[in-house]
């Protein structure tokens, strides 16, 4: 059994929760910074403060996993501490949901969730700190950066390419061997029909550029 630290304490944390348990884990600590967050489970402690957080590492000893639980288009956020975390000497937990189908062929990098009836493909790839949220599919030959999100219901066809911290919105579908640039985000339902570029939002289907102001370009 591996004691692990949660860092975010909202709803993937309570998705998290029963997977880790599962593969024999125990919730340790929950930490949150945003403040007067009501504590996710109520026989685990919550710190919110970043001096206690500090604190409460410095008095551990031995073994200490972790799983960063934010999801959203925080991918970025949620590889940073991952690095700060590994380098103090806590170990990245992947979580893999009893009922999700991974290939034998798929590799499946450090710190990922892969949820409820989520699919990852014949040879497909994932980098570290991604999140395959309940019911996505990744197909055969997919290739995912780092921090990448795919959420609930998207399909990546295959031999796509997505790259580091981009989001797939939920029920989204991307066409086979695109490439979605880094920190992009494809908006719900979208169906993408080209590459996309990097930091570039998509919305619609067939999926058109949006820029900030929320016009189609």
């Amino acid at each position: 059994m591996t004691e692990i630290l949660v860092w975010g304490g909202q709803g993937q944390a309570k998705v998290l929760r029963p997977i880790l348990e599962a593969a024999g884990h125990r919730i340790a600590l929950v930490y949150d910074r945003k403040p007067g967050l009501a504590a996710p489970f109520p026989d685990v402690p919550l710190i919110s403060d970043e001096a206690a957080i500090e604190a409460w590492l410095a008095r551990r000893s031995g073994a200490l996993g972790f799983v960063i639980a934010i999801g959203g288009e925080h991918g970025r956020e949620r590889c940073r501490i991952a690095r700060s975390l590994t380098a103090r000497g806590l170990m990245p937990i992947t979580a893999l949901h009893e009922r999700a189908w991974i290939a034998d062929s798929a590799t499946v990098g450090a710190g990922s969730h892969v949820l409820a009836m989520a699919a990852v493909c014949v040879q497909a790839r994932l980098g570290e700190q991604c999140i395959i949220n309940t019911n996505a599919s990744i197909d055969h030959e997919c290739v995912l950066g780092d921090g990448v999100h795919v959420m609930p219901g998207a399909t990546i066809a295959g031999c796509v390419r997505v790259e580091d911290y981009a989001t797939i919105g939920s029920n989204a579908t991307i066409l086979p061997r695109l490439r979605i640039g880094e920190e992009a985000v494809i908006g719900a339902g979208a169906v993408v029909i080209a590459d996309v570029p990097p930091r570039t939002r998509m919305v619609g289907a067939p999926a058109r550029p949006i820029d900030a102001k929320g016009s189609r370009g």
